[in-house]
């Protein structure tokens, strides 16, 4: 509730500021194919709060900036909207985004279970591999 006391106070280049800030969270979000409720619980925030961010009606917390870059793999100068590479550089790294496919989203789950888990399923990939002869 005290987020919404905050937006009261935003001026004019702010609120445009968290609205284009918004705009690209939810760009990124939709480009790994993540619903506002998936992105909402891994950010530990209610999905009605993340919608809020989004629109910019709320300010999103500086602190969470890390964790939503990681989470939809920008960096910080592009979730701020920076151009962080100058023209014709693009041949150096891909800036094509795509939606996460379920093998990656299935991955990252996998990286954030318990070792005794990971080694589990890993055994389980090399042993279907090992039988398709890969």
């Amino acid at each position: 509730m005290a987020t919404f006391v905050l937006t009261a106070t935003m001026n004019t280049q702010d609120e445009q500021f968290f609205k284009a800030l918004g705009a690209r969270i939810a760009q990124a979000r939709k480009d790994h194919g993540m619903t506002q409720q998936q992105l909402a619980e891994q950010l530990g925030v209610a999905q009605q709060t993340l919608a809020h961010y989004e629109v910019g009606r709320a300010r999103l917390p500086v602190s969470m900036l890390p964790v939503l870059g990681r989470l939809l793999m920008l960096s910080l100068d592009e979730l701020m909207g920076q151009n962080t590479q100058p023209a014709g550089a693009g041949a150096r790294r891909s800036t094509k985004r795509g939606p996460v496919s379920r093998l990656q989203q299935q991955i990252e789950a996998v990286a954030k279970l318990p070792k005794t888990q990971q080694q589990f399923v890993s055994q389980m990939l090399e042993t279907v591999l090992a039988q398709a002869g890969h």
